[in-house]
C-alpha cells in the first residue's frame, strides 16, 4: 500500500466560532482507495500558508510512502532541513499527516486506532467544557463570563445541569500583552471572587479547572494560587508562559493545586523536560501540534513513570478531537478530556456522525481508524474567506491575507 494523493481543506467556522474560526484538514488517499483524515493547528498564520506547507511537505515525503511506516515518515519530516527541533509549525504539519496515516491503518486493519496502541482501557471518557456565554446573552455579557463573578456562577450552574462534572474558566481574563504580568490587587481580588462564586454554584458536584493563559509572572501566579487553594481546584493551567520550565516548577512547588500545561509544547523532548523538572502533573498536549497520535502515546507512557496524568487540550475541530479520544481511550493515566460543550453545533454538522457525549462523558467510537468521517458537502459549503481570522485569535484581532494558492 502507498499514498498516491493528498488534499487539503480550510473550513471557516460559523459564529459563535467555538473551537476557533478556521479548521485545517488534510486527506491522504492510498492506491487501494483508502482515505485518511487529519487536522493541523494553524496558529499563528493565515490558514492558506499552513495549507501550502502541508501540500509541499506531503508531496515531498508522504506521496508514494507506506502509511504503515509511521516512525520513518515522522523522522523524515522532523529532521528535514537539518532542523530536528520541536518547531510548532512543522509539528502541526507532521501531526495532520501522521493522524491521517493512522486513520488509513485502522481502516486497512478494520480496527479503531486505540486497539492498535494497547487496546481499550476506558469505556467512557470524562469531559469538561469551558464556560461559554448563553446563546441569549446580551453583547455586553459575551466577554465577561469568565471574569464577572455573578455571570460565571450562573453559567457554571447551567453546565452542571447539562451533566458536566468539571468546568474550566480563566478568572484573570485573557492577556492583553505577551509579557508576563504582576497582577494588580484588584485583579487578584476579582479572580478569587469568580472562583468563590463558581464553587458555591456547583458545590461538590463539579471540579473547578483554572484555565489561565500564561499571563503571570512566577510570583504573581503563586500569589493567586494561595488565594484559590481553599476552593480546591482540580488544576491551575499554564499559570506562566510555557517557555521556562524551571519557573513553572517553582509555581508547582509553591502550591497544593496540581499544575497543568502543555498545549503550547510539542514532542516527547519538551514534555520530558516538564516531567523531569516536576513542573506539571497533568499534561495537556494538543494532538494537532504535539507530533501526532504515536508521539502523544509516547508522552503518555513517559508520564506514567512520574505518576502524571494526561488531559489533552482541544480548541480546534472534530478531527483533532477524535484523535485525542483515541489516545484517551488506550491510556491508563487519562484524567479528563476537553470538550466543546456537548459536541453539538458545527462540530456535529461537519461530521457524518457526531462525537457521542452522554451525561458528562464521551463514548469512544468503535468504527475503524479514527472512527469519524467528514461530511464533505458541509465542508464545501463553508470555505475559508480571506477576511477570516486565525484560530485562537480574539474577535478584536482580525487579519486579512491573500490566498497563496487554491485549496484542492
Amino acid at each position: 500500500m502507498k499514498i498516491i494523493d493528498l488534499k487539503t481543506y480550510v473550513v471557516e467556522v460559523p459564529p459563535p466560532h467555538h473551537g476557533g474560526r478556521n479548521w485545517v484538514f488534510v486527506k491522504l488517499i492510498t492506491d487501494n482507495g483508502i482515505e485518511g483524515i487529519g487536522e493541523a493547528y494553524d496558529i499563528p498564520f493565515d490558514p492558506h500558508a499552513i495549507v501550502q506547507l502541508i501540500q509541499t511537505t506531503g508531496e515531498r515525503f508522504a506521496i508514494n510512502a507506506d502509511p504503515f511506516k509511521i516512525e520513518h515518515l515522522w523522522r523524515s519530516i522532523y529532521g528535514s532541513g537539518y532542523d530536528q527541533h520541536p518547531d510548532l509549525t512543522k509539528m502541526g504539519i507532521i501531526s495532520a499527516i501522521e493522524m491521517a496515516c493512522w486513520d488509513i491503518i485502522g481502516k486497512a486493519l478494520n480496527q479503531p486506532v486505540y486497539n492498535l496502541l494497547g487496546g481499550q482501557y476506558h469505556e467512557k471518557l470524562r469531559s469538561y467544557t469551558y464556560l461559554y456565554p448563553s446563546s441569549t446573552a446580551e453583547p455586553d455579557q459575551q466577554r465577561n463570563v469568565h471574569t464577572d463573578p455573578q455571570l460565571a456562577g450562573e453559567r457554571a450552574a447551567a453546565y452542571v445541569k447539562m451533566g458536566f462534572t468539571a468546568l474550566k474558566f480563566d478568572p484573570v481574563g485573557h492577556p492583553t500583552t505577551h509579557a508576563p504580568l504582576q497582577l494588580s490587587l484588584e485583579t487578584l481580588v476579582n479572580a478569587e471572587a469568580v472562583v468563590k462564586n463558581v464553587r458555591e454554584a456547583v458545590g461538590d458536584k463539579c471540579d473547578i479547572l483554572i484555565g489561565t493563559h500564561g499571563q503571570m509572572t512566577t510570583s504573581s501566579a503563586i500569589r493567586l494560587a494561595k488565594r484559590l487553594e481553599k476552593y480546591d481546584p482540580l488544576w491551575f493551567e499554564e499559570p506562566i508562559p510555557p517557555e521556562n520550565r524551571d519557573e513553572m516548577a517553582r509555581v508547582a512547588h509553591h502550591t497544593s493545586i496540581p499544575i497543568a500545561t502543555g498545549e503550547r509544547l510539542s514532542t516527547k523532548y519538551e514534555f520530558r523536560e516538564l516531567l523531569q523538572k516536576q513542573a506539571a502533573s497533568i499534561l495537556q498536549f494538543a494532538l494537532g501540534r504535539v507530533g501526532g497520535i504515536l508521539e502523544a502515546k509516547k508522552i503518555a507512557g513517559m508520564a506514567e513513570a512520574y505518576y502524571a496524568q494526561i488531559a489533552p487540550h482541544l480548541y480546534t475541530g472534530p478531527i483533532e478531537a477524535i484523535a485525542n479520544i483515541q489516545i484517551d481511550t488506550c491510556s491508563p493515566n487519562f484524567l479528563i478530556q476537553e470538550s466543546i460543550e456537548t459536541w453539538g453545533g458545527f462540530h456535529a454538522e461537519i461530521l457524518k456522525e457526531p462525537i457521542q457525549w452522554e451525561e458528562g462523558y464521551i463514548i469512544p467510537p468503535t468504527k475503524p481508524g479514527l472512527g469519524v468521517e467528514l461530511n464533505e458537502e458541509v465542508v464545501n459549503q463553508h470555505p475559508y474567506h480571506e477576511t477570516g481570522t486565525c484560530i485562537g485569535m480574539s474577535d478584536d484581532q482580525p487579519y486579512i491575507r491573500k490566498a497563496l494558492r487554491p485549496i484542492g
